[in-house]
């Protein structure tokens, strides 16, 4: 990948991560973080509505079913894992219910469509 493609991808994932923030904020939740990074990996967006605590994984494709099938098990590996050192380090948040949710955003860069929430799209192995 180029230095200038890889510009384009990071600007598109911002500006996605931004959409997504303001979609879950229209629906209610209050984001306690952003781009959460831990020694065990990275989670999107930390989302909390009521006693729902969502760990949020945003993809942005240029359309929502390539976006949805971006979606795999080392990202929600990723995203597990980063979330049991969250809950470790804020322990006010462990009498909530934990949800792995998704934001999906499509569209270009300038002309982004709105993004789709899909909550409880994957859980854990217990």
């Amino acid at each position: 990948m180029t230095t200038e493609a890889r510009q384009k991808a990071h600007r598109l994932g911002h500006a996605a991560e931004w959409r997504a923030v303001w979609r879950l904020r229209l629906a209610g939740y209050s984001i306690l973080a952003r781009r959460y990074k831990t020694r065990l990996g990275e989670i999107d967006i930390v989302a909390r509505r009521g006693g729902v605590l969502a760990f949020v994984e945003v993809k942005a494709r240029a359309d929502v079913a390539v976006a949805a099938d971006a979606l795999g098990g080392r990202q929600f590996g990723r995203v597990a894992r980063a979330a049991s050192l969250f809950l470790a380090r804020h322990p006010r948040y462990a009498v909530c219910s934990v949800r792995f949710d998704a934001v999906l955003v499509s569209g270009s860069l300038w002309r982004q469509l709105w993004p789709r929430h899909l909550p409880d799209v994957w859980r854990p192995p217990e």
